[in-house]
């Protein structure tokens, strides 16, 4: 079959290009190994309960948000309901307990309230969120790490570790996290507030599968894609086959440009042999990011009912006291690792009947920490973590062990099981000063990435814009004259 787009993987960032593409009339096949559109942006039910993969919050959207312009190009207001998110985080250590708005003069108030000593490294620290430069000066280098900068700014570490709360909703280590992209990625928050998607992130992805199809493009979910095709230095289509039941043998399909929305190294792996060296040796000195870990819960009743009140709450162990130790922490025993708890209860989620509520404990997890172990202590150690967090957070909300109906823990492996991603990686290749963009492959310039892996990075907003621009940068190169 001969299509104009043939697109692998149903991510976020495969399902925008998707709709954008078959809204301009192009005619497109979208190839999903799972047996659901969305990727990290799924739900899976438990009786009563709808549980959320991966959103916690959404930056935005905002009128200002390149987002509001995507959502309205695909009619995803007229569809899809976001609820807001009443604060940014609260954050604990056992030293502190604060509550961080999303309103950046209110945060800067209670901060500068907690540490007058430290008034103009927080205004420099959000003078830098808000207006991140576009260009370095001379006497800058091109980018800086983020606990750099906060080291150049803040003296007191209890500080540096507040303003990092949510540094899991972008890498492991303050010290490897670029500064710009950092700023870009935090400062949505705190210009355009947070939400969430109501009855979870599913809605989105299954609205916008049900797009592409309702404007001509096919959607395959359980299909793997093989290998490629390729020639004369253009990728010229996909082999693919069906995962399971009848009909498993391998198929053919073929287009004038390919998407890949899966992994990068996954793409080196499928492509025929003399690329697939070729995009391994441009990748192989690229980090890769951490993975998560997370721990779903559904609760009998509303945790307000037990007098807990906030929505994302960042738990960091009282051992880490610079963000030094933040990285050696992120693997620590479960008794004693930061982690984050998010309470859906406390918005009109949609993810539970009334009179009872979801949430979720999530930390930073690597494979490696996994993959050696035999089936039996893989099951051991993914149990003994849910208890431990479940021991911590009775200490945070007495009486909340009572209230849980139902528990189950997803490990990286499960990440990497159900994304392909190859060590698990949520965010694809780690944002570091020194990071290369990989917005294509020279060598076929009809393969294009749209994935946590590319140009945009990881996160919701992150795979939506390079979805987004992908479609864009395509049409513009079949139809300049039209854009």
């Amino acid at each position: 079959m001969k299509y104009d787009i043939i697109i692998i993987g149903a991510g976020l960032g495969g399902l925008i290009a998707g709709a954008k593409l078959s809204k301009e009339g192009k005619r497109v096949l979208l190839l999903e190994q799972h047996n659901r559109p969305g990727g990290c942006a799924t739900n899976f039910r438990r009786g009563d309960f709808t549980l959320e993969v991966g959103l916690h919050e959404m930056d935005g959207p905002s009128p200002r948000d390149m987002k509001s312009r995507i959502f309205n190009d695909l009619d995803i207001f007229d569809n899809v309901e976001f609820i807001r998110v009443p604060e940014f985080y609260r954050f604990m250590n056992g030293r502190y307990s604060v509550t961080i708005p999303h309103d950046p003069a209110e945060a800067t108030e209670i901060l500068s309230g907690l540490f007058p000593g430290e008034i103009n490294g927080i205004k420099a620290y959000f003078e830098q969120i808000l207006n991140p430069k576009k260009k370095p000066s001379e006497n800058d280098r091109q980018d800086k790490s983020l606990g750099e900068f906060l080291d150049s700014i803040i003296k007191n570490d209890d500080l540096k570790l507040i303003l990092l709360g949510n540094l899991g909703y972008f890498h492991d280590d303050p010290y490897t996290l670029s500064l710009g992209y950092y700023s870009v990625a935090q400062g949505s928050y705190y210009k355009g507030g947070a939400s969430f998607i109501k009855g979870g992130s599913q809605k989105l992805s299954d609205y916008l599968a049900g797009y592409i199809r309702s404007h001509g493009g096919e959607v395959l979910l359980n299909h793997l894609v093989t290998g490629f095709n390729a020639h004369d230095n253009k990728v010229t289509g996909v082999v693919y086959k069906k995962k399971s039941g009848s009909g498993a043998g391998s198929m053919e399909a073929h287009a004038d440009e390919i998407i890949a929305n899966n992994a990068i190294p996954n793409i080196a792996e499928l492509l025929p042999a003399e690329y697939g060296m070729e995009l391994k040796n441009e990748i192989r000195d690229i980090p890769r990011g951490a993975s998560l870990l997370s721990v779903y819960f559904g609760f009998n009743r509303s945790l307000k009912e037990l007098g807990h009140n906030y929505y994302s709450t960042f738990i960091y162990d009282s051992s880490v006291k610079s963000q030094a130790d933040i990285l050696r922490n992120n693997r620590d025993d479960f008794s004693r690792r930061s982690f984050t708890f998010v309470d859906y209860g406390q918005i009109d989620s949609g993810l539970a009947p009334a009179g009872k509520s979801v949430g979720a404990v999530c930390c930073v997890d690597y494979l490696a920490d996994w993959e050696k172990l035999t089936r039996q202590e893989y099951d051991l150690k993914k149990q003994k973590g849910a208890s431990e967090f479940i021991e911590r957070l009775e200490k945070l909300i007495p009486g909340i062990k009572n209230t849980i109906e139902y528990y189950e823990a997803g490990t990286s492996a499960s990440v990497k099981r159900y994304t392909l991603n190859p060590g698990g990686e949520v965010y694809g290749f780690a944002q570091t000063p020194s990071r290369r963009i990989i917005e294509s492959f020279k060598s076929l310039d009809n393969l294009h990435f749209a994935s946590a892996w590319g140009k945009t990075g990881g996160g919701f907003s992150g795979v939506i814009f390079g979805g987004y621009l992908c479609a864009v940068n395509i049409l513009r190169k079949r139809s300049p004259q039209k854009l």
